[in-house]
């Protein structure tokens, strides 16, 4: 094991230690080791609690859904990019509690995976004081995609959606649908369920992994039946079209402002 993850999970460790000293003592701050039981399995996940919280106050809270290549059991990789990157970088532009669930490999936000990521965000709306308001949901890549599906789930839990070069309709490598194909076009039949939900979606020019005409389609169905919807499409950009996502200070700023 390298040196680095070990250094996370001792200090993941002794964050969570700290939660359950007395009443009066520091609460935990940072990223914070979690695990839940779903259907007698065992998934670890992670919470970031902002160095400034309070339990007197209602915060924000984030879902975040990593991308294909943070899969796993660790509990950690779903960290180490996008959201948890711009979280380490920039600590002040993101006053909420972040939510990081763990796809198991080979896997996508979808059916278990998807109910999966619905129940840690439930169980930290127990454990911390949140806004039930002003919560949030993005996520890039395959997250991008999940994103489009729990939108599409639960259009009335959140309050804004920040979807990063993810995929909508069923293609060679992802032969998945969020929506029946009987139903006519995904794009049309996500937009009419989540048009009330204030969006921003991100995409790269030029992503050879995910093509950028999925997001162009999906804002154009959102326009077509009156959605708010921001989009940013990024010139010369692969893939990687999180770190400016996340990394701006205008997307924070625009989304805290979003409420229910």
């Amino acid at each position: 094991m390298s040196r680095r993850i070990l250094t996370l999970l001792s200090t993941t460790a002794l964050m969570a230690l700290a939660v359950s000293l007395p009443a009066g003592q520091p609460i935990a701050t940072g990223f914070l080791d979690r695990s839940i039981t779903v259907d007698s399995a065992d998934y670890r996940y992670q919470v970031y609690v902002p160095r400034h919280y309070t339990s007197d106050v209602q915060w924000p809270v984030i879902l975040f859904l990593h991308g294909a290549g943070e899969r796993g059991t660790d509990g950690l990789l779903q960290t180490e990019i996008g959201l948890g990157t711009a979280l380490r970088r920039h600590p002040d532009r993101y006053p909420a509690i972040v939510v990081f669930p763990q796809a198991p490999a080979g896997s996508l936000w979808l059916g278990k995976v998807a109910a999966l990521a619905m129940s840690t965000l439930a169980t930290t709306l127990q454990e911390f004081n949140c806004d039930p308001d002003r919560i949030y949901l993005t996520g890039l890549s395959m997250g991008g995609h999940g994103c489009w599906n729990l939108a599409y789930l639960h259009p009335q839990r959140f309050a804004a959606l920040v979807a990063i070069c993810g995929w909508v309709a069923p293609n060679e490598r992802h032969p998945e649908v969020i929506v029946p194909a009987e139903g006519g076009s995904p794009y049309d039949q996500i937009a009419r369920v989540i048009k009330d939900l204030p969006i921003w979606v991100f995409h790269g020019e030029v992503d050879p992994v995910v093509p950028v005409e999925g997001s162009r389609r999906m804002v154009a169905a959102l326009q077509a039946v009156g959605g708010t919807v921001h989009y940013t499409e990024l010139p010369g950009v692969g893939h990687g079209s999180w770190d400016a996502a996340y990394q701006s200070p205008e997307l924070p700023a625009w989304l805290f402002e979003q409420s229910r």
